[in-house]
């Protein structure tokens, strides 16, 4: 069914594996794990391990456990955009870093578990980030158009039919009303849906079939970068996977 994923038009490669139902600029968090955050609030001063996410907007998120992510709201969130970043030395823990934001007078203190984790997070923060120059490309509002229909009015699909797609938060394959077209998968609650639910833009993706947990043949979209997201797909027999 994916074999025409990395045909359509080439104008899109800022946005490869982003979900259209959040938005067309939204790849993968730059940074996701477990930091140790010092806090001098409260009634319990010291280091407390919690669950950060850095997105791409150097927005950092963070959460009191990772199974929080997706199903509660965040702790709270810091935009650290041209923070300045260096080691802490003088707290007397190893791979400590801290980040002062433009805006306001805090200053945050982080632990990493290693030199490579720490130098990570501090790239990430302080590296130029991309302008991403879709916003008023029309082939952006054609697919923006497209989501707003039902699946039997999107015109020339090059492919449609049931899919089930891993949800990782579920950790459970969830069945979808899939229509392919101009490299975007729309994705549809079922086929009598009055519009998509979410998108998957796939410019630029590979496509192999490989075993996945207890499927024997599953569709595999691998990303040309690894800041983008693996999605694993699968129809109801291993011929519709080759179709």
């Amino acid at each position: 069914m994916l074999s025409d994923v990395i045909l359509g038009p080439n104008v899109l490669t800022l946005t490869i594996g982003s979900d259209i139902a959040r938005g067309p600029n939204t790849p993968r968090p730059a940074c996701r794990g477990y930091l140790h955050k010092r806090t001098q609030s409260g009634l319990i001063k010291g280091w407390r391990k919690r669950w950060f996410i850095l997105t791409h907007d150097c927005c950092l998120y963070y959460y009191r456990h990772k199974r929080d992510e997706g199903r509660r709201r965040a702790v709270a969130a810091v935009k650290l955009e041209g923070a300045e970043v260096g080691p802490a030395v003088s707290l007397g823990k190893p791979f400590v870093f801290k980040c002062a934001p433009q805006s306001g007078n805090r200053v945050y203190f982080f632990c990493a578990t290693s030199n490579q984790e720490m130098k990570r997070y501090g790239k990430n923060i302080t590296r130029p980030h991309r302008v991403l120059l879709l916003k008023n490309h029309v082939w952006v509002d054609v697919t923006r158009h497209n989501s707003s229909l039902p699946p039997l009015a999107v015109k020339s699909p090059e492919s449609l039919g049931l899919l089930h797609k891993v949800d990782i938060n579920k950790d459970a394959w969830v069945q979808h009303y899939c229509i392919l077209k101009d490299a975007c998968l729309y994705l549809y609650s079922g086929i009598r849906a009055t519009h998509a639910h979410s998108g998957i833009y796939l410019h630029g993706y590979t496509v192999k079939e490989q075993p996945f947990g207890s499927k024997k043949s599953t569709i595999v979209l691998k990303p040309p970068s690894d800041e983008f997201k693996t999605f694993f797909f699968c129809a109801e027999n291993p011929n519709e996977n080759k179709r």
